[in-house]
């Protein structure tokens, strides 16, 4: 299992130096991988981010996790990843997902076809960033165009995907999959086994399967889990969230938290990549500065 750090909890500063600072310390403490997510109505760009981010560090994936689609054409998405694949070497992987209906709703975006709208968003989506060129009529989404493909590599696309149908798309036409909120036993249970699934169907190769989630080396396990708990209290009242929960057996954020011990800390990583994570990305929640050093140097000595 490849490990990786996840930035969300620099997004609301909106400081780009702060992103950048923070990489930098990632790439020399030897992660593979550095990852920012994207509020669809906090204004802040995530692949901005990470095509200044890439000059530089010049080791680590970079990816997004997760842009929202509703509010970005598929066209306008697949040339902005195709720039900034172009100004780092290769290294970027686009991660993208449906959001939820409250944020959407903020929009004035609504939509009762979930699935219809992925299908169309990839079959614009994928070959404009793979072949440079597409056209296709959907229900949803209609494109013809033709892009300024830069010669490296495509940057591979994963999907944020908890149910069986966005499960099923995501093995079908993407890479994998990235999840956030999601236990071990609910990986090895139900992700892994549908998303192997729907890729073996579509010859595809094994998916990836990106997992974040919390993460805190302490004495006290408790007011940890609770802290979590508080500020992720949104995703309780979250349908695809609330699925999840009662899959994995908890009723709250806090209990999916990397939680404990240096040694508990670090069975619980290992139970992740035994239920088929293939790539984590630790969300640092450290509340005092011993945790934040702790937990960093755990983290450091299983990265290396």
């Amino acid at each position: 299992m490849r490990l990786g750090l996840n930035a969300t909890g620099l997004v609301m500063k909106g400081s780009v130096e702060a992103f950048v600072d923070h990489a930098q310390a990632a790439e020399a403490d030897g992660f593979d991988s550095y990852w920012v997510a994207e509020h669809p109505t906090g204004g802040l760009d995530a692949l901005t981010v990470l095509a200044i981010v890439g000059q530089s560090v010049k080791s680590m994936e970079l990816g997004t996790a997760v842009i929202p689609t509703y509010p970005r054409h598929p066209m306008v998405l697949a040339g902005q990843a195709l720039t900034t694949q172009s100004v780092m070497a290769g290294r970027l992987t686009l991660g993208i997902g449906l959001s939820h209906q409250p944020m959407m709703a903020e929009l004035g975006m609504q939509e009762d076809k979930q699935i219809r709208h992925l299908r169309d968003y990839l079959s614009i989506l994928m070959p404009l960033i793979e072949e440079g060129t597409v056209e296709y009529d959907g229900e949803s989404l209609s494109c013809r165009a033709t892009v300024f493909r830069p010669a490296e590599r495509p940057p591979q696309v994963l999907m944020a995907a908890l149910g069986p149908q966005t499960l099923r798309v995501a093995g079908t036409r993407t890479a994998g999959t990235s999840l956030a909120w999601v236990g071990p036993k609910t990986i090895r249970d139900h992700i892994v086994p549908t998303l192997n699934q729907a890729a073996a169907d579509a010859g595809r190769e094994a998916p990836r399967v990106l997992a974040t989630l919390p993460v805190c080396v302490t004495d006290d396990p408790e007011g940890v889990r609770a802290r979590i708990t508080a500020t992720a209290a949104m995703y309780t009242e979250l349908p695809s969230y609330q699925a999840m929960f009662e899959r994995e057996g908890v009723s709250e954020p806090g209990a999916l938290g990397l939680v404990g011990s240096e040694s508990q800390v670090e069975d619980m990583l290992g139970g992740l990549a035994e239920a088929g994570v293939t790539d984590f990305a630790a969300s640092e929640f450290t509340p005092s500065p011993d945790e934040r050093q702790r937990t960093r140097t755990l983290l450091k000595e299983l990265a290396l």
